[in-house]
């Protein structure tokens, strides 16, 4: 076996991405089925208005959550199995140079579909258990009949099996795609690296900034993952502070907790790549006397813009969804609260990143620190 089973385990951060997506789509996409069917049931005009606006939220937040969540997901699965490649890449050269093929060592790469099978089963199971009480919440003015939370086992299949499948294939088609590289590159663990050189070619920029350069541009998957992390923090943190006023608290409370959750996620195991991935730059750069600041700020200070890239990004985002369900979805709803820009909630956000992003920078600064010289020149 090329890849075990606790290779698959290693990949939580896909797990949780795939349960909150799953999580979702689970609640709105059931409940809008269940309605559907109770819909010449509904006459009143509030109702009518109200059935229409529910259905349209569901497609919407289904869309939107899931579509940006399974994104998501793919990167970081495309990521990890390149991480695998470049990690064993001797391993993965003595298999070719035996005769294997690239297919014939890829196809093992199926048990990273796995990782979405557990998220996306334990977001489904977890989101079935919580219907009842969404179903209430979502009928809380008590203008639809009373709606029983029934199973669907097409939705299952599509939420659960049809993810796990897909990713499972993908690991395997683009395992294929990276093995094509020559046996002599993976045996030596040679990282595909294209240095871009300035037009300007003057070595007056000092080496911190121009490691910190090469470091994001060696990287750039990190980046997106770092922005995903903001951006998740930004927009559900402020949009579940306006939930307070536009829906219920305990809408409010799912949507932070879902967000704080991926937010966390990503951005620990983006930064923790960061200094696995750089491990022996940093301890050149200790050999050479640099400071223990030096070697933190050059590995990871040049993510920290793209971080507050990705928190005005998830601002822009939390506003426009709920500018547009209030004044597009619910227009026709009566006693739905008008919604404007809330600058405080933003300053709010913004402090409460900045010590939480800074805190997360610091953790992963004392695992520079902490890294030992001897092993690290060794491997």
């Amino acid at each position: 076996m090329i890849v075990g089973m606790k290779d698959a385990l290693k990949l939580i951060g896909i797990s949780v991405i795939a349960c909150c997506a799953v999580f979702v789509c689970t609640l709105f996409l059931n409940y809008n089925i269940d309605i559907a069917a109770m819909k010449n049931e509904i006459t009143a005009a509030g109702g009518v208005a109200m059935y229409n606006a529910v259905v349209s939220t569901g497609k919407v937040v289904a869309a939107v959550s899931g579509g940006c969540l399974a994104v998501t997901s793919v990167i970081m699965l495309l990521f990890y199995v390149k991480n695998y490649i470049d990690t064993h890449g001797k391993e993965l050269g003595i298999l070719k140079a035996l005769g294997y093929s690239d297919f014939n060592i890829a196809k093992h790469f199926w048990v990273f579909g796995l990782s979405v099978f557990v998220g996306c089963a334990l977001g489904y199971a977890a989101a079935f258990l919580y219907l009842p009480g969404f179903y209430e919440l979502q009928n809380a003015d008590r203008l639809f009949p009373e709606i029983k939370v029934q199973f669907h086992p097409a939705l299952a299949f599509i939420l659960i099996v049809v993810p796990a499948i897909s990713f499972a294939a993908l690991a395997v088609i683009y395992a294929c795609f990276r093995l094509k590289t020559p046996v002599l590159d993976l045996l030596k663990e040679k990282r595909e690296y294209k240095a871009k050189v300035s037009k300007n070619k003057t070595n007056d920029m000092p080496f911190l900034k121009e490691l910190t350069r090469s470091t994001v541009r060696g990287r750039k998957s990190l980046v997106f993952f770092i922005m995903f992390s903001a951006f998740c923090f930004s927009a559900m943190v402020q949009m579940s502070i306006s939930m307070k006023d536009l829906s219920s608290e305990t809408m409010a409370v799912m949507i932070m907790t879902i967000g704080l959750i991926l937010a966390f996620m990503t951005l620990f195991l983006s930064l923790s790549s960061v200094v696995k991935g750089n491990a022996k730059t940093i301890a050149m750069m200790r050999v050479f006397g640099y400071k223990h600041s030096d070697c933190s700020g050059a590995v990871l200070g040049g993510y920290r813009p793209f971080s507050y890239i990705g928190f005005a990004i998830g601002t822009i985002y939390q506003y426009a969804l709920l500018k547009i369900m209030v004044t597009v979805v619910f227009a026709d709803v009566e006693n739905i609260p008008e919604y404007s820009f809330d600058f405080k909630a933003c300053m709010i956000t913004l402090i409460l990143f900045i010590l939480t992003y800074e805190i997360a920078m610091y953790v992963c600064s004392r695992r520079i620190r902490k890294l030992p010289l001897k092993s690290v020149m060794l491997t």
